[in-house]
């Protein structure tokens, strides 16, 4: 990575500079980026030491990484985080501590220690999207969607149950919807009837499924509009995407949970129902009764 002369004094710059070089960037680097683009309140107040050994890099890199940047090290690009913090909302680890304090405390180890800690965390991501999503794009993509001629959805993996509530909910709405399905290795071959006046909604994780990558760029390429939900907007999905939905994974383990992803999804939905049923501030969908 080409070292800059001049290092971004102000944060919203140096997320610009960094995203402008990620696609450049080694795998070291590419994985410290997203570090500091997914948390900036911990990025701001803990040390350097301490964020390398979280990440298995040595702190030594993070320090070539700020010098890459223009800064004499990382204490000053650090500096530019804790500017931020003045005004941001308490971040992720702040969060959750915020909720043990508040919640019920138990030392019941097993399964039920095992769900309240997925509820504490599920209730901090949770908190942490209201804060990261803006109401316009949520209005952008609802119009995006109505106006779509036929809905596509694709998504692999993990993702894959946020795609199918997805379907769901639109089919119901009345909206023509097409799954990219993976089984018989048909997606990608259906995403080539997706015409101008569709539009894709993808959603992926990392580690993001290849296909679904894949699909994005070449539906991209031929001027479709994208919906994205993914988890930073260093993403894969990102570039292609006319409006993204960045909901920040924390943790890379077997417990990920998707409780943000799909409120995020119903949010969608709703969004779109409104719109439909012309304003409605309290749209329904229709139910499936048993005759």
């Amino acid at each position: 990575m080409e070292k800059l002369t001049t290092p971004p004094s102000k944060y919203e710059d140096l997320i610009r500079v960094i995203h402008d070089r990620h696609s450049g960037m080694s795998k070291t680097y590419q994985k410290i980026a997203e570090y500091l683009t997914q948390n900036p309140n911990d990025v701001a107040i803990q040390p350097v030491n301490a964020i390398a050994a979280r990440h298995d890099i040595h702190a030594s890199s993070f320090v070539r990484f700020a010098q890459a940047l223009g800064y004499k090290g990382f204490k000053e690009l650090q500096a530019v985080f804790r500017e931020r913090l003045t005004t941001a909302a308490p971040g992720f680890d702040a969060r959750i501590q915020a909720l043990e304090g508040e919640l019920w405390k138990t030392s019941t180890s097993g399964p039920l220690g095992q769900l309240r800690d997925l509820i504490v965390r599920d209730m901090a991501s949770l908190e942490e999207l209201i804060q990261n999503i803006a109401a316009d794009d949520l209005l952008k993509a609802a119009k995006r969607m109505e106006a779509a001629e036929t809905i596509y959805l694709v998504g692999q993996l993990r993702s894959a149950p946020v795609v199918e509530l997805l379907r769901y909910v639109l089919t119901m709405l009345g909206k023509k919807t097409v799954l990219l399905d993976p089984g018989g290795g048909l997606a990608t071959h259906m995403s080539r009837n997706i015409g101008s006046s569709d539009m894709l909604l993808a959603v992926s994780f990392r580690f993001y499924a290849i296909e679904v990558v894949n699909i994005v760029n070449e539906v991209a390429a031929r001027g479709v509009p994208i919906i994205a939900i993914s988890d930073s907007t260093l993403s894969p999905l990102a570039n292609s995407a006319e409006v993204l939905f960045a909901v920040p994974e924390r943790e890379y383990t077997f417990s990920r949970s998707l409780a943000a992803p799909m409120c995020l999804a119903q949010a969608l939905t709703l969004a779109l129902a409104s719109r439909l049923q012309k304003g409605n501030m309290d749209p329904r969908i229709p139910t499936v009764t048993q005759q």
